[in-house]
């Protein structure tokens, strides 16, 4: 490479060092450089979190390559790049596995990497990240470009430390560098779920999250099922003061109605039958951190007094007690029900509502996120190849489309399930294990995930003949109410809603037909 075209390439990374540029237009800019500097087929720059290396730019590589998390105990290559201070040229016939096998994109097949260039970046003094370089031709790169790669390394550390110096004067300016503190202090302890996209609406998300995160406010976490609203209450609670405390989670769709009032509130012993000792309850235990209340519609309209009771003064006393106990607690609370319907025919208090709902807040569903289904299907990719113990696990081209084209009724999760069969069914489907397995748009057979509206209604019940009537009429109700509990996952309150009974009134016939 001449001088005149190192030049070229560097003047305009050089120049960008002072300017205000968005995070992804800096990184992508410098990934540009690097591949005129260096020709080759990807290029990736990747940060270092703890043990695992998350992608933060990519280019040559597919799309889902941005929403894998790239764990150190598992890639030895990567792991190597990180140990040497300077760059590293593997052999082309080096027996540790590439993480990009199969992941270059323009390519058809099962094309795997053969020369491979990687170096790490360090910011002061601290290893921060990798730059690494793959090209499918063995012979691409030379003892040279060592050299080359060395020293616009330390342009990139440059340019990397540019732009955290200026994202950090902007958080200062927003009066958020003191939060970002605290949540970099919770995450050394415990490594937090993502909330992974890049799309408009994930970012406005984001932008809330970070707004209310460190505030006081009670937040209601609206969203359909699958969404996420479970990851966004803990990203809430890491983004806030409370951080170093206790977050505890309560499925108020999962209690029995009789128990509700104790998981919540706590007991003494003796307070009902069974209650052999005295047991806090999720206030108690959630004292000085957040409390998350999930599924919060499904709360009976008698415990919604008392919760309201608490959250209006603090104090709450534990069932078959006259002791107050005062608690200092944050709610985060979270429906897939619209709870102004619900308010409106009667089965939640309107007080309640507009108590939790001071901060509503809505999580998009998965199909409003446009190209993030691939960088989450990316996520759950790696997941399933680190469990599979398969060296690369990959999209083909038609599957990405399948991918991009369906209408996701569940959300996130019907994503994560359908990853998960469909790399099972693409597995079973090999004669020998394979080095890189590719799953195809069939193996995903998405033609059959259904909306659960569009699915054909289920047959009728029917019950026995030649019985006596109380006994056909008991058989009848069974099969209604098994059918029920079915369709919504074992939700009580759900079957009963469709069934139009009170969840009380159903749950004490399924413990007369035998049921509970």
């Amino acid at each position: 490479m001449t001088a005149n075209s190192l030049l070229t390439a560097l003047i305009p990374l050089v120049a960008d060092l002072s300017r205000e540029l968005p995070e992804a237009e800096r990184y992508r800019r410098l990934l540009e450089a690097l591949r005129q500097l260096l020709p080759c087929d990807a290029v990736a720059l990747l940060k270092l979190d703890g043990e695992v290396l998350v992608p933060l730019a990519v280019e040559g590589l597919s799309a889902d390559t941005l929403g894998r998390r790239f764990k150190l105990a598992e890639h030895p290559r990567l792991k190597a790049l990180l140990e040497r201070r300077g760059p590293t040229r593997f052999a082309a016939d080096c027996g540790l596995p590439d993480p990009y096998d199969g992941l270059v994109e323009g390519h058809r097949g099962h094309l795997e990497v053969h020369d491979c260039l990687g170096c790490p970046l360090y910011l002061q003094d601290r290893p921060w990240g990798l730059l690494t370089l793959d090209a499918l031709d063995p012979a691409r790169f030379g003892s040279a470009d060592l050299d080359t790669l060395e020293a616009f390394a330390g342009l990139a550390a440059a340019t990397v430390m540019a732009g955290e110096r200026i994202s950090l004067l902007l958080r200062r300016v927003e009066d958020e560098h003191q939060l970002a503190e605290v949540y970099k202090q919770a995450a050394g302890r415990q490594r937090a779920r993502e909330l992974i996209g890049q799309s408009a609406s994930h970012k406005r998300l984001l932008d809330e999250i970070a707004l209310v995160g460190g505030s006081e406010l009670t937040v209601l976490i609206s969203g359909e099922t699958g969404v996420g609203k479970e990851l966004v209450a803990e990203a809430l609670h890491a983004a806030s003061p409370r951080a170093t405390r206790p977050l505890i989670s309560i499925n108020c769709a999962a209690l029995p109605e009789n128990l509700v009032e104790s998981e919540l509130f706590g007991h003494v012993r003796g307070a009902f039958s069974g209650a052999l000792s005295g047991r806090s309850g999720k206030f108690e235990l959630a004292d000085g951190g957040t409390l998350f209340l999930d599924e919060v519609g499904e709360l009976p309209l008698t415990v919604q007094a008392k919760l309201l009771r608490v959250l209006q003064s603090g104090q709450l006393q534990r069932l078959g007690s006259d002791r107050e106990h005062r608690v200092n607690v944050r709610v985060l609370a979270a429906s897939n029900r619209d709870l102004a319907e619900e308010v409106r025919a009667g089965r939640f208090r309107a007080d309640l509502y507009h108590r939790l709902s001071v901060y509503p807040l809505r999580v998009p569903a998965l199909r409003e996120r446009g190209r993030d289904v691939l960088l989450l299907a990316g996520y759950f990719l790696e997941e399933n190849r680190a469990r599979l113990g398969l060296r690369s696990l990959r999209l083909s081209g038609d599957a990405q489309k399948a991918l991009l084209g369906h209408d996701w009724p569940g959300n996130v999760r019907e994503l994560e399930h359908l990853i998960g069969r469909a790399a099972l069914k693409a597995l079973s489907a090999c004669a020998e294990r394979p080095r890189l397995l590719s799953i195809d748009a069939a193996a995903l057979d998405l033609a059959d995930a259904q909306c659960p509206a569009e699915a054909s209604p289920p047959p009728p019940a029917q019950a026995p003949a030649g019985l006596p009537l109380r006994t056909a009429l008991d058989a009848y109700q069974k099969q209604l109410i098994e059918a029920a509990l079915s369709r919504h996952q074992h939700s009580w309150a759900a079957a009963a809603r469709e069934l139009g009974l009170d969840r009380a009134n159903l749950m004490r016939l399924a413990k007369r037909l035998g049921l509970k």
